[in-house]
């Protein structure tokens, strides 16, 4: 599928850099008039995905975070996130809702927050290497554009 227009960004996985992910998404997507609705799921999934890599990624040390935004043909943003850090050994159990490696003040639910608010939802893991999360969602045309 042809891309439209396409963004990347990197950034250290410091806990700052959460919010800057959200507004960048938000204001990338903009391109596609979204409803708020649209556009507060896109932030909402974002910011599970981006704070994934800062908590579990690098628990003790400042990594880096590649953030990839896509428009496509199909008037659909696509959102990678990726991580070169401890990777995730079983992404299945890691989908699981509830599971954690995460402190006891983590709810073990941002992969299901991200599934729940995108399209698509592919998760590729290496133990030592890394993660990529990648994310598609369609945004309705509305009438009149």
């Amino acid at each position: 599928m042809k891309v439209e227009n396409y963004v990347s960004l990197e950034f250290p996985s410091s806990s700052s850099n959460e919010g800057f992910a959200r507004a960048a998404a938000a204001c990338f997507a903009a391109q596609l008039d979204p409803t708020l609705e649209e556009i507060n799921d896109v932030k909402t999934a974002v910011s599970e995905a981006v704070t994934n890599a800062i908590v579990h990624a690098y628990p003790d040390t400042l990594g880096k975070i590649v953030m990839k935004l896509r428009l496509r043909e199909d008037h659909s943003l696509e959102i990678v996130v990726r991580d070169w850090g401890v990777g995730i050994a079983d992404v299945e159990q890691a989908r699981t809702p509830l599971f954690t490696t995460g402190s006891e003040e983590r709810s073990g639910m941002g992969f299901t927050i991200m599934e729940s608010f995108m399209d698509v939802l592919r998760v590729r893991s290496t133990p030592g290497k890394g993660t990529t999360v990648t994310m598609r969602r369609k945004i309705a045309r509305r009438s009149g554009r």
